[in-house]
């Protein structure tokens, strides 16, 4: 799942100082045309009005567990029934207290304990009252429950300390909804992603690099994580957010990029090599600027280590290996080639002159490639192409299970 679009979303607010910021998440979802019913405890309205969330998510507000209105009747009920997934944020210490305990005093409290759906707890409060053993055992309680819980964020808080207890960022908390929302097919597999760029020093003020933005790699990396799956991600230097809940190992140049993925291949089941590294470095990067003295420059390079043709003939049986090819002619015929060459379990192979799937643009159009087929994909965005091609690496899991059952 790549997003929020037809989901109905149920949004708890209670009564934190960080309430005002629930609006703008319920904007963020109505912007990507989910449908949002907003519950508000009677101490989330002493900070924001049930008009404001009224007018942003433009369903009714719901306060009342014994409203007598012909839709609030039983609504404690219906309201759950009638969502996808419900997200409490910012959750208190008290009405965390209270889901733990299973009270039931107030409309919101009533809907989790008759929900049947995903319920994501967003906590924000002070740093003493979230570290307090009561809380943290509360908090233990609700994941055994089967709540998610996300961790605060940390920082300066509205108190005057510093410490744990932000409201997590909305980015996390949609990336939390997504996991919950989408299923589990990878859940338990060790991913290892490359992406982006590599940079090869020249001097100390200038390297020779690429137009790789890193977006496709790291469009793979969230969407793994959403499937279950346990995601390491080695990033070149882009200008992206790390993905919630991925480990990120940041690189610089080829042979860092090298070294970083071949420590963890070995314990990786799936591999994807979206990264554009250098094929070729300086032989000799100058230890001080290189001035403008003559009219052309004569520079030696070396090539680099070709990490997917290594880690194709380091490949075990049960690891499935998919490379990148970013082409400008003869897309297929090359990526057939490599794939071949390389001993690649399946490549996918891009256009880099195509307006919709050349450098640093949200979307893409790939061309995938396998031992036994190939196909196409449309112009999709990058995080749809992402779901396409673990669609493609979750037949190829199976056959490579298949396969080690039948030796």
């Amino acid at each position: 799942m790549t997003d929020l679009r037809g989901k109905t979303i149920l949004f708890g607010v209670t009564g934190s100082i960080a309430a005002y910021k629930a609006a703008d998440w319920v904007r963020s979802l109505v912007k990507e045309e989910a449908r949002v019913n907003v519950v508000l405890t009677k101490a989330a309205e002493r900070f924001v009005s049930a008009l404001t969330f009224t007018a942003l998510s433009g369903n009714a507000t719901h306060r009342d567990m014994f409203a007598d209105g012909p839709d609030e009747v039983m609504a404690h009920i219906n309201l759950s029934r009638e969502a996808d997934a419900l997200i409490i944020a910012p959750a208190t210490a008290q009405t965390m207290a209270q889901l733990a305990t299973g009270m039931a005093d107030n409309l919101l409290s009533a809907v989790c304990l008759a929900a049947r759906i995903p319920v994501l707890i967003c906590p924000a409060m002070n740093t003493a009252m979230f570290h307090h053993l009561v809380t943290q055992e509360n908090i233990r309680r609700l994941r055994q429950i089967g709540y998610s819980v996300l961790q605060p964020g940390s920082g300066d808080l509205a108190c005057g300390e510093h410490g744990d207890g932000r409201l997590p960022e909305w980015n996390e908390a949609r990336e939390a909804l997504l996991s919950l929302l989408t299923p589990a097919d990878l859940r338990g597999v060790r991913v290892l992603i490359t992406a982006g760029p590599t940079r090869e020093a020249l001097d100390p003020a200038r390297y020779l690099s690429n137009r790789s933005s890193g977006k496709m790699g790291y469009a793979l990396a969230r969407t793994a994580m959403r499937r279950g799956a346990l995601v390491t991600l080695v990033s070149g230097p882009v200008a992206l957010v790390d993905p919630p809940g991925v480990e990120v190992v940041r690189v610089n140049t080829a042979q860092e990029m090298t070294e970083c993925v071949f420590e963890r291949a070995r314990l990786a089941r799936v591999i994807v090599k979206a990264a554009a590294v250098a094929d070729f470095t300086p032989a000799a990067p100058s230890e001080h600027k290189i001035k403008k003295s003559a009219e052309t420059l004569q520079l030696e390079c070396v090539k680099t280590t070709d990490i997917l043709a290594e880690l194709g003939r380091r490949k075990t049986e049960r690891q499935v290996l998919v490379g990148f090819a970013a082409e400008s002619r003869s897309h297929l015929e090359e990526g057939q080639r490599k794939l071949l060459e390389k001993n690649l379990d399946m490549i996918v192979v891009n256009d880099i002159l195509g307006k919709d799937s050349g450098f640093d643009v949200n979307t893409n159009q790939v061309t995938i490639i396998e031992r036994d087929q190939s196909f196409g994909l449309p112009v999709l965005s990058k995080e749809s192409t992402a779901d396409r091609i673990w669609d493609a690496v979750l037949r190829l899991l199976g056959s490579s299970e298949e396969k080690g059952q039948t030796v």
